[in-house]
């Protein structure tokens, strides 16, 4: 039977919402208080599912200690406390949206998830703040 399994971990990091392209008027006009030339920061909710069939001869998709692993070394250890416009190569040269951000953290994810044998990267949900959230799906 397919089944999902969801691991939660938390980061904090610092980001601001601004395009070179536009004056410092018009980045506040447009992204508002999240333009500040001084950056914000947020404690983000990082929501990581798998999914792959299960029975009596295998009853886990995969180990959560493994899970854990994967999602601290490929993401936390370069997202946590860091600034996201200036410290994270694989945000290098991209608006550090929430949206962005975690289209990128499935892009880090999903080769070494889907390196364990019937394996999948399902989703990757990240949230900024307790309101708001957004969700990538492979």
């Amino acid at each position: 039977m397919l089944t999902f399994l969801t691991r939660r971990e938390q980061f904090n990091a610092a980001h601001r919402m601004y395009r070179q392209d536009l004056t410092e008027e018009e980045n506040f006009r447009l992204f508002g208080k999240c333009a500040n030339p001084n950056y914000h920061g947020h404690n983000y909710d990082l929501f990581v599912t798998v999914k792959g069939e299960v029975d009596h001869e295998r009853p886990c998709i995969m180990d959560l200690k493994e899970l854990k692993v994967i999602i601290n070394d490929h993401v936390i250890e370069k997202l946590d406390h860091r600034n996201l416009n200036l410290d994270v190569d694989f945000m290098a040269g991209k608006m550090a949206s929430t949206e962005l951000l975690c289209i990128e953290i499935f892009k880090q994810l999903k080769g070494p998830i889907e390196a364990y044998a019937g394996v999948c990267l399902h989703s990757v949900r990240l949230a900024e703040t307790e309101n708001n959230s957004t969700e990538c799906f492979g």
